[in-house]
């Protein structure tokens, strides 16, 4: 493996979510369960990437109710991998993009049947069309063109609908490219090789997470792929008897939370937070799950509220950003400190019995940021961190220089 080093430092595991069936009910709904869980793995550190066949235009308003806006995530089946920002221009950049030449398989479908629907995807924005789908089928805008026109240039994924289209699969797969099948007269293309597993195994390598760190969720036949690269690869309960069967293990269906156990399996062990509300549980386990000292780091939005909060930790010489606590934004500092005292966290004191308190630190946002240190008192002794320790480890979180992969 020619993995970067950028998460050598820690256990932090890569986890592909699949969206629909996975985490989201047909009809939108994703359940408080699967949004905890979700929370939960996220301050614990873990890399969760939602991994779709859903094109862009669908994908990021998910990402953006699960909170995940800063991250990575796989769309379009594996053609397009993106870097969720939320600086960044709609809140996210490309960093792969898996391009075909659709022409001959747009023709060959046409050839075998005429009536069938062609659309061809661009990112960002909605799908070029031979003929309009009803609205609830493709996310995004649809524009009416000439085949010629869809057969023109290099595409990220192309749809082929019609009701007897999944009949010619295998001949349309003879054209060079992926053609996987999504429903009742319904098949995706791709190029040659892509799926969710070629972009997932390229962002492995990227974030430095070995093999053994890898896990995916999913319950579609676009999935199966995922589901075998992973180390642990779990299939829904309401899968189909391939993708089961392609699973090293099965969860629960949808309306069972299924995906919601396998994130809380992530963070079982650490600290018992069951009960508790969300902000101490992902505090709580923030801390416990960092492999160095520790820091709350939170950022004010436009007024005193918090427009984020994470937590650092210290480890071979410098500050390393390890998890997020989503249950902070919108609240104030004060309701950060009451949590930790709720979660039973303590804090670095003073000859004269004063304990730490937040303190203002340069970053790169022009939002003021402010850290709080604790005692990490699950892996650290307290006599190996003395005052002088901290002070000069929070001094350097102060100058900004905070490392991210």
């Amino acid at each position: 493996m020619n993995a970067a080093p950028t998460d050598a430092w820690t256990n932090h595991l890569l986890v592909a979510l699949d969206i629909d069936g996975t985490l989201m009910h047909p009809d939108g709904y994703i359940t408080e369960e699967v949004h905890q869980a979700v929370d939960l793995a996220r301050a614990a550190g873990h890399h969760l990437v939602l991994a779709s066949g859903r094109s862009l235009v669908g994908l990021l308003p998910v990402a953006e109710r699960l909170g995940l806006t800063d991250g990575h995530a796989v769309a379009s089946n594996g053609a397009l991998t993106i870097r969720l920002e939320p600086d960044a221009p709609g809140g996210h950049r490309f960093t792969r993009t898996q391009l075909f030449d659709p022409a001959a398989v747009i023709r060959a479908a046409l050839l075998h049947d005429p009536s069938v629907r062609v659309a061809v995807e661009e990112p960002g924005w909605g799908w070029r069309v031979n003929r309009l789908f009803n609205s609830d089928v493709l996310n995004g805008e649809q524009k009416c063109t000439s085949v010629a026109d869809l057969c023109a240039t290099p595409a990220t994924r192309v749809v082929l609908s019609a009701p007897a289209i999944r009949q010619h699969l295998d001949a349309l797969g003879g054209a060079g490219v992926t053609v996987t099948p999504a429903g009742p007269g319904w098949l995706d293309v791709t190029g040659a090789g892509v799926s969710k597993a070629t972009a997932l195994e390229q962002l492995r390598t990227k974030l430095g997470v070995p093999q053994e760190g890898t896990i995916a969720i999913g319950d579609g036949t676009n999935d199966i792929e995922a589901l075998t690269w992973a180390a642990r690869g779990i299939a829904m309960g309401h899968a189909s008897a391939p993708v089961r069967s392609a699973a090293d293990e099965v969860t629960g269906t949808i309306d069972e939370d299924g995906a919601a156990t396998v994130l809380k399996s992530l963070v079982d062990g650490t600290v018992d937070t069951s009960g508790w509300s969300p902000l101490p549980a992902q505090l709580a386990i923030g801390v416990a799950t960092a492999p160095g000292p520790v820091l709350v780091r939170v950022q004010q939005g436009a007024g005193a509220a918090l427009e984020r909060a994470e937590i650092l930790t210290f480890v071979a010489g410098r500050w390393r950003r390890h998890g997020a606590v989503p249950a902070a934004a919108g609240l104030l500092m004060l309701d950060v400190t009451n949590a930790l005292d709720a979660a039973g966290l303590e804090f670095p004191r003073t000859d004269l019995g004063l304990r730490a308190r937040w303190t203002r630190t340069e970053t790169d946002s022009d939002r003021p940021s402010f850290d709080l240190p604790l005692w990490q008192a699950r892996r650290t002794s307290r006599i190996d961190l003395s005052r002088e320790f901290y002070a000069q480890a929070i001094h350097q979180g102060r100058s900004g220089r905070v490392e991210t992969e």
